[in-house]
């Protein structure tokens, strides 16, 4: 493998497992919510959700276009619906960022939620755990692995850690602007 793919990818996994820390820290602070601790990782990840969704957004956009265009890895039918449900999002959250209004996130979690199911699919579908559905159009097989670390980070992996960090920063912005 190239060796600026090889790092990307390296990078790509470790801010994966970032994301998927993140996602459990902000699911235990919602669930224990009126400990002290709780409170302040909500207050944090609440706080920044806007800024960090849209670079959550820009890095996938980024990522995605990497792989594509750079490494020359073929998108399968399920990466491009992810990518269609990801793409929007850099303008929606930079237009929320330069208008300074959070609302954004309200509608930008759908988009997350449905990429996420999208990925968790994916993610399944290459760990041979769902059957594959008929797929006539696809060029790649939607089963293929171009990236394979730590024994479970795949591109469908990374992009899951992706959306549902997305989700829950959005739940943590909602949360703190109840509390506000």
């Amino acid at each position: 493998m190239d060796p600026i793919v090889e790092f990307a990818s390296q990078a790509g996994a470790l801010l994966a497992i970032a994301a998927q820390i993140a996602s459990v820290a902000i699911v235990l602070a919602l669930i224990f919510k009126n400990a002290n601790l709780g409170k302040r990782v909500i207050l944090f990840f609440g706080t920044w959700a806007l800024s960090l969704s849209f670079l959550i957004a820009l890095g996938a956009l980024a990522a995605s276009l990497f792989y594509s265009e750079y490494a020359g890895f073929e998108p399968c039918t399920l990466c491009w619906y992810q990518r269609i449900f990801i793409y929007p999002q850099v303008f929606l959250l930079g237009l929320g960022l330069y208008k300074k209004d959070a609302s954004i996130l309200r509608y930008t979690i759908w988009l997350s939620v449905v990429g996420a199911i999208i990925a968790g699919y994916h993610s399944l579908l290459q760990f041979g755990f769902v059957p594959a559905l008929p797929c006539s159009a696809a060029v790649v097989s939607c089963t293929q692995r171009f990236v394979s670390l730590y024994g479970y980070i795949t591109i469908p992996v990374m992009s899951f850690a992706a959306f549902v960090l997305s989700v829950c920063l959005a739940l943590a912005n909602r949360k703190t602007e109840r509390q506000a």
